[in-house]
C-alpha cells in the first residue's frame, strides 16, 4: 500500500528520523517502536501528508493515497470542545460527505452502532469534557469505525487508559485488521506488540530496523508488559 524510499520525516527542514526505506503491504500490520523523540508521530503525520518529508518519497500503490482513518495522541485533543460523543463519532463521516452535507438515516444508524460497538450508546449525548479517558478513547474509536477507512494509523492509542480498555480497543484493532485494514500504530508496550504486530518498525537514532516483529524486538527492550493479559 505504502512504499517509503529514502524517506526523511521531520519538521521545518530539520530531520528527525533517519532515511526509511520499505513497504506497508496492504493487510499489514505493524508496530512502530522507539523511544522518545526518534520521530514516530512525525513519521505516521508525514504518512498522512499532515507536512512534507524532509527529503526522500513515499509512492503509493495505485498511483494515489488511500483514504485514512487517523487517531492522534490524547494529548493532542481538545477536550473541552463543546461537542458530545455522538457529534465526535459523526465526524468520522466528514470524508465522504463533507462539512456541509446532511446526514441520512443510515449515516445516523452506523453512528450509533458504532458507539454500541464501543460501549458509548448510553453516553450519546454526553459532553465530551465529563468523559474519563478511557471513555474519551472509545469515542474516538468509534470515529474510526464510521469512517471504515483501508488505512489506520494509531499515535499511543492505549497511553494512559487502564488495562481493561486497553484490551477492549487491541480486541477492536484486530478485528479491524481481520476485515482488511492496514494498521499502523505507534506503540511502547513490546509484550503487545509480540502477541499482536507481525511487523515492527524500530526507530533509533543510530539506525532504523524494519521487519518481523520476532526479529526486530530483541533489538529494543520492553518498557511495559502490563498489556500482554490483553492477548
Amino acid at each position: 500500500m505504502i512504499t517509503l524510499e529514502h524517506l526523511v520525516a521531520g519538521y521545518h527542514d530539520k530531520a528527525v528520523t533517519r532515511p526509511l526505506n520499505g513497504t506497508f503491504a496492504a493487510g499489514s500490520m505493524t508496530a512502530i517502536i522507539g523511544a522518545n523523540g526518534t520521530g514516530k508521530s512525525t513519521l505516521l503525520k508525514t504518512l498522512l501528508r499532515l507536512q512534507p518529508p524532509v527529503s526522500g518519497h513515499i509512492s503509493f500503490a495505485g498511483g494515489s493515497a488511500p483514504r485514512a482513518a487517523w487517531l492522534p495522541q490524547l494529548a493532542e485533543m481538545d477536550r473541552q470542545f463543546p461537542a458530545t460523543v455522538y457529534d465526535v463519532a459523526c465526524m468520522g463521516n466528514w470524508p465522504d460527505r463533507g462539512l456541509f452535507s446532511g446526514f441520512h438515516r443510515q449515516h445516523r444508524q452506523h453512528v450509533y452502532e458504532a458507539l454500541e460497538r464501543v460501549g458509548l450508546s448510553e453516553l450519546h449525548r454526553q459532553p465530551i469534557e465529563t468523559l474519563s479517558g478511557g471513555q474519551f478513547q472509545r469515542m474516538l474509536f468509534a470515529r474510526l469505525l464510521v469512517q471504515n477507512a483501508p488505512l489506520v494509523l494509531l499515535d499511543e492509542p492505549f497511553s494512559g487508559i487502564d488495562a481493561q480498555t486497553s484490551g477492549f480497543l487491541m480486541k477492536l484493532i484486530c478485528q479491524m485488521h481481520d476485515a482488511g485494514r492496514t494498521i499502523i500504530a505507534v506503540l511502547h508496550d513490546n509484550a503487545l506488540v509480540k502477541c499482536h504486530f507481525p511487523q515492527v518498525l524500530l526507530l533509533s537514532p543510530e539506525a532504523c530496523r524494519w521487519g518481523r516483529a520476532a526479529e526486530i524486538l530483541p533489538h529494543y527492550p520492553s518498557t511495559s508488559l502490563n498489556l500482554a493479559l490483553s492477548a
